[in-house]
């Protein structure tokens, strides 16, 4: 992984700041709701970002890159 920094619509997101991200898109069936059909991504210290299925799938992606066992790439020898 270059960098622990996704772009998340015009935003430039630390990885570590991801509590979770859903699975499924919002709905609330609130009037006035703004993030009907919106995909969520919880931040730390309450915050979230709303985004579109793309950009969540590549922070999903992201998260399981960064996450992910360094050995399972093939960068070591099989007995580690």
């Amino acid at each position: 992984m270059d960098s622990p920094i996704v772009k998340v619509d015009d935003k430039h997101l630390p990885l570590y700041r991801i509590v979770w991200v859903s699975d499924v898109p919002h709905f609330c069936g609130e009037e006035g709701c703004m993030h009907e059909g919106d995909y969520e991504i919880r931040l730390d210290v309450d915050d979230s970002i709303w985004t579109n299925r793309d950009d969540r799938d590549a922070v999903v992606e992201a998260l399981t890159r960064w996450c992910s066992d360094p050995r399972s790439e093939g960068d070591g020898p099989e007995w580690m």
